[in-house]
């Protein structure tokens, strides 16, 4: 098997201009929500700023919702991209 990196670097993206995900920050400070994403997202799509806020690159996302599972109510808007959009999975 190889390792995760290489399967990743497999897949194929069509990014879309517009994210498809949408965070609140005050309120993902106020709920702790921000850390969690971080921890948790496989592809990396959340990372903290020096100054606590979360920046988010939705060009990498695997849609796997993993963030969904972790995020408070109301932290985290999420939809699939639009059609033909995101990414495409491949074998490596």
């Amino acid at each position: 098997m190889t390792p995760l990196s290489a399967r990743l670097a497999a897949n194929r993206y069509a990014v879309d201009a517009a994210s498809h995900i949408t965070l609140d920050q005050a309120l993902a400070r106020a709920t702790g929500t921000g850390r969690r994403l971080v921890l948790v997202c496989p592809a990396g799509v959340f990372t903290e700023d020096a100054d606590g806020t979360i920046a988010v690159a939705h060009e990498g996302c695997l849609e796997c919702g993993a963030c969904l599972a972790v995020a408070d109510p109301g932290t985290l808007t999420w939809h699939y991209p639009v059609g033909g959009r995101g990414v495409r999975y491949r074998q490596g």
